[in-house]
């Protein structure tokens, strides 16, 4: 703990807690790097080896490389979001990552590591979004299956079910892809929150709850934030709960209620 000024007490993270942490996300960048380079090596090798003069239908050549490209879009944003999260940990580690001030308001960083599981179950989705815009554009490449039926009978039949198929399924691709770029959108805004900091006022309205080492803020109008309180030095956390007390009982002097619930 580091009282800055008076009544104003800084918590940062513990260097065990950093180094595990930092390690985690550092296997996630590399992780994320990896498969990223790989798809896009790949997805260049790949191109080489058909034509790609126009055609009405569409070649699953082009599907292949447009599904190992966005996995490397995927993975950059994975790498872009690991970066983020260890700037964040630097910062919480060497400054701060809960503050009490004299104006009674407590800011907190969330720096828990389940917050790149987080980010990759995001990217799980957004991947399976283009799985399903690629599956509805198979009836498409089944068109360039159809015109070399052996018939013309055949091909007249089995071309026109084939784009029949072809526009339900562009509803489908169409969809999912609106369903991609909101996603691109959102992903903004949760780049920019994370790890950054939150300020709650100690006052009526917060609840503090306590489950085992967890400390989770609750306040009305702004996000949850979580912190495990093994994640501070030993002495940080025996002195953290009783100015939590002490601030929340100043705050409320006609109740005197404690909002720190353990659960």
């Amino acid at each position: 703990m580091i009282q800055s000024t008076t009544d104003t007490y800084l918590f940062r993270l513990g260097t065990p807690a950093y180094i595990h942490a930092r390690t985690r996300s550092w296997l996630w960048l590399s992780g994320f790097f990896l498969v990223g380079m790989s798809s896009l090596l790949l997805g260049l090798r790949l191109l080489p080896t058909y034509a790609h003069t126009f055609t009405p239908y569409l070649r699953w050549q082009d599907g292949l490389v447009a599904l190992l490209w966005f996995i490397t879009l995927l993975c950059l944003g994975g790498c872009l979001f690991s970066v983020r999260y260890l700037a964040a940990l630097r910062v919480g580690h060497l400054h701060e990552i809960l503050t009490l001030t004299k104006e009674h308001t407590l800011t907190m960083r969330d720096l828990s590591p389940e917050n790149l599981i987080s980010i990759f179950w995001m990217l799980h989705a957004a991947f399976w979004c283009f799985i399903t815009v690629l599956v509805g554009l198979v009836p498409d490449v089944l068109i360039g299956l159809t015109l070399r039926l052996p018939t013309p009978q055949l091909v007249i039949l089995a071309t026109s079910a084939a784009v029949l198929l072809s526009v339900a399924g562009l509803v489908l691709s169409v969809t999912f892809i609106w369903f991609i770029i909101l996603g691109i959108f959102g992903a903004g805004p949760v780049f920019s929150k994370l790890g950054a900091p939150y300020t709650y006022k100690l006052d009526s309205h917060i609840v503090l709850r306590i489950d085992g080492t967890i400390l989770t803020v609750i306040y009305p109008g702004k996000p949850e934030s979580t912190i495990d309180l093994a994640a501070l030095a030993e002495d940080d956390t025996q002195a953290l709960l009783p100015l939590l007390e002490a601030y929340i009982i100043d705050t409320q002097p006609t109740t005197g209620d404690l909002a720190v619930l353990p659960v």
